[in-house]
């Protein structure tokens, strides 16, 4: 099995902490984005958008970061990360969607701004960044992980990343007491492997 990413992708550190948490065999293969590799004939054939990451297991080739994690939890059957009951797993699918959608048009779109020179409207997307905090904050009152329960899931996986690294994008943390407590959380797991550090917006006066 092998997984194609960048160390500064959040999406590919959420296929790599999930298979370290599931200790899964894999190999990993960095696709250099600065000399435009992600773009080549030879990656494009594994993923057409030209995005990391990319798993290929044994010529099964999943190309997407959320259809990675589930896949490797239907794949071990895995119930615990990705629950069949069906009240469960609609909960995951929703923030998986949050993970998709206002993670990554908020914290995520944001650090792209200060690691990448994206050109969004920093204070657009860091408003977005809040609001998204601060209904996960609140989601997380009494809870350990985001769907509840005593194990976490892949949502937790899904949404670690772009939110631990979120001070790199100027999105202050301070006013999120449950996010910090659930992010120490994660961190506790035992085959959790942090998210490389970039010492750029709040994250370079820490």
């Amino acid at each position: 099995m092998k997984l194609y990413y960048h160390p500064l992708s959040g999406h590919a550190h959420r296929a790599h902490l999930f298979l370290s948490l599931t200790q899964t065999p894999f190999e990993l293969i960095e696709v250099d984005l600065a000399k435009g590799a992600h773009k080549a004939p030879e990656f494009l054939t594994l993923n057409r958008f030209g995005q990391v990451p990319v798993l290929d297991d044994e010529g099964t080739v999943i190309a997407d970061s959320a259809g990675i994690l589930i896949y490797i939890a239907k794949k071990h059957g895995l119930t615990d990360w990705l629950p069949n009951d069906p009240v469960e797993a609609a909960a995951v699918q929703r923030w998986l969607s949050v993970a998709a959608g206002q993670i990554a048009f908020g914290p995520a779109a944001a650090r792209l701004i200060t690691v990448f020179g994206a050109g969004f409207n920093a204070d657009e997307v860091i408003g977005r960044a809040h609001a998204v905090l601060k209904t996960i904050d609140e989601e997380l009152a009494g809870r350990q992980w985001i769907i509840g329960g005593n194990k976490p899931t892949i949502a937790d996986v899904a949404l670690y990343s772009y939110i631990a690294r979120a001070p790199e994008g100027n999105v202050d943390l301070a006013a999120y007491a449950n996010v910090a407590a659930w992010l120490s959380r994660v961190e506790d797991l035992p085959g959790f492997v942090p998210f490389v550090k970039t010492p750029v917006g709040l994250a370079a006066a820490a």
